[in-house]
Order: C-alpha cells, then sequence, then structure tokens
C-alpha cells in the first residue's frame, strides 16, 4: 500500500509543480516567489525514489539514489524560509521592503542549509531498511527528532502565515503550515509510514494556494 501511495504523492507534487510553472510563465520567472517549485520537484523526486525503490533493490544504485534525497532536502528545503519572508514584501509588510530584509533572508537560507549538513549530512551513514513494502536507504542511527533545521522552516511558516492571515485575510498558510506541524507530531494509529505525508502535502498546497493568491493581486506578464 505505501508504494503506491507514495508514487500517488509524487503524482500531487508533480500536478502542483505544474501548476507552479504555469503560474510562473504568466507572472514572471524571476522571483523569489517561485521557490516553491525547487521543492516541488525535490519532493517529486524523494517520493518517486522511495516508491521505486522495491523495484530496483539493495545494492548501490538504490544508496546512491537515497543519498540525492538528503542532500537535495538539505539545500532546497531551507528555501521556504525565503519564500515566506517574500510573502510578507508582497503582502504589503513596509519594513519587509528594503533591500536589507533580502539580504536576512538569503542569509537565513544558507545559514540552514549549514546547520542541516552539519548535523543531519556530515558523517551520513545509510543502511537499507524495508518498511510496508517500501525499501529505501535510511539513516543508520535515525535522530530522536525532527532535524532543527525542519523545526526553524515549520516555526517561520506558523508565523509568517499568522502574518498574512492579519494582512490579506488569507488563513490558508497558517492553517496549512499548523495541519503540517500538529500532524508531524501524533503518531497516527495507522500501518504506513507514508500516510503522514499527506500532511506534508497539505503544507505544499497551502504554499501555493497561497502564491497563486498573491499572484492575483500582481500585474500580469505581458
Amino acid at each position: 500500500m505505501d508504494t503506491a501511495l507514495f508514487f500517488g504523492f509524487a503524482l500531487a507534487y508533480l500536478a502542483l509543480l505544474i501548476w507552479g510553472i504555469a503560474l510562473a510563465m504568466r507572472h514572471g520567472w524571476l522571483t523569489p516567489a517561485n521557490l516553491p517549485l525547487l521543492v516541488l520537484a525535490a519532493l517529486v523526486y524523494d517520493n518517486f525514489m522511495l516508491g521505486i525503490g522495491s523495484f530496483i533493490g539493495v545494492g548501490p544504485l538504490l544508496e546512491g539514489l537515497n543519498l540525492a534525497r538528503f542532500w537535495v532536502h538539505a539545500f532546497v528545503t531551507p528555501v521556504l524560509v525565503a519564500w515566506a519572508l517574500h510573502t510578507l514584501r508582497r503582502a504589503g509588510f513596509r519594513w519587509a521592503q528594503p533591500r536589507w530584509f533580502q539580504l536576512v533572508s538569503i542569509g537565513s537560507v544558507l545559514v540552514l542549509v549549514v546547520i542541516e549538513i552539519l548535523t543531519e549530512i556530515r558523517g551520513l551513514e545509510l543502511v537499507p531498511r524495508e518498511e510496508y513494502g517500501v525499501l529505501s536507504y535510511t539513516h543508520a542511527e535515525p535522530a530522536g527528532g525532527p532535524p532543527v533545521m525542519v523545526l526553524v522552516v515549520a516555526l517561520v511558516l506558523l508565523v509568517v502565515g499568522a502574518m498574512i492571515w492579519w494582512k490579506q485575510k488569507w488563513p490558508w498558510l497558517f492553517l496549512g503550515a499548523l495541519i503540517m506541524t500538529i500532524g508531524s507530531a501524533v503518531e497516527l494509529p495507522v500501518a504506513s509510514g507514508a500516510v503522514t505525508n499527506a500532511f506534508e502535502l497539505t503544507l505544499l498546497i497551502s504554499i501555493m494556494a497561497t502564491k497563486a493568491y498573491q499572484d492575483s493581486n500582481a500585474p500580469v506578464r505581458r
């Protein structure tokens, strides 16, 4: 069942990615508003690799493909912080308009990438693991909780989501981040390791819906 779920998630993220590309073609590419497209592409890869693992089998190929998942996650997930801070500029917060605010956004991403590499990637040892029919390579010594980088990203999305709700009367980014946070913390009584990824999908839907909403209030590119 989990194999089918991961393939389903990959298709859902692919659909969101196509939607995001359509929005970018309409409103312009060179903007931090398009950063979630990197995350969506990474999630397509991540979920597809988890779905296809049992067909590849244990060996160097699958290990290399899974190692790439960890590196992509380390470099791509933090860009959601820059995207979230950019939504504050798009929402019209005056203190978010100066150049220094953009530099803070970029600096935050770089710091989070370094933290993830130092705490999760450095010295990483992968071992094969099969769970609910899904074969992948995971940490030899799993961490006791969510990585620092993930916690920071979740906190930023929650705070920014609340501010967007207040400023633009748009609650969905906050609700998506809240559902993701609660869903990740609660252990569901289901025989599946994939079903909890639905909370992550909910977050990405809320992120893309927020981008589309803010795009609708921006000039259309001709």
